[in-house]
């Protein structure tokens, strides 16, 4: 299994939404990285849910419950193949306790983490290592 940070503004689609629909096509990245990213997760894999901007703090888990297809939110001109891609996320769980970013950027352990580095990605690799302390760090049972 494979780990990862997925982010969104909570004011656009917020955890809340997350749960009430259980299952949600995860679209609208348009970013390389991300996409590549996107393609690269399976099904099981599991992924922390951040609300950027407004909150800023792990507030879930959810998991990869299809994986990558391309985005029905994309205009694909007529006879050009889809660029972007799009996975659907099951809501998992909430986080007993939102791991905020100041408490991220205050461990050093996690300097290394991608929300940490390249900040304005929506879409990362997250570590077992990290996992497992951010799982920690917010009361989650690391399964």
């Amino acid at each position: 299994m494979a780990y990862w940070l997925v982010k969104s503004e909570p004011d656009a689609f917020s955890w809340d939404q997350q749960v009430a629909n259980g299952t949600e096509p995860w679209t609208g990245v348009r970013n390389a990285l991300a996409a590549k990213h996107l393609r690269a997760m399976r099904a099981g894999d599991r992924a922390f849910f951040y609300h950027s901007n407004l909150g800023k703090e792990i507030v879930g888990v959810v998991e990869v419950a299809r994986e990558a297809y391309p985005d029905p939110t994309e205009e694909v001109a007529q006879g050009k193949a889809p660029r972007w891609c799009c996975v659907d996320m099951r809501a998992v769980g909430a986080v007993p306790a939102p791991v905020t970013l100041a408490a991220i950027k205050a461990e050093p352990a996690l300097a290394e983490l991608a929300l940490i580095r390249q900040s304005r990605l929506s879409v990362m690799p997250v570590s077992q290592e990290h996992w497992v302390l951010l799982c920690r760090m917010g009361g989650w049972a690391a399964g």
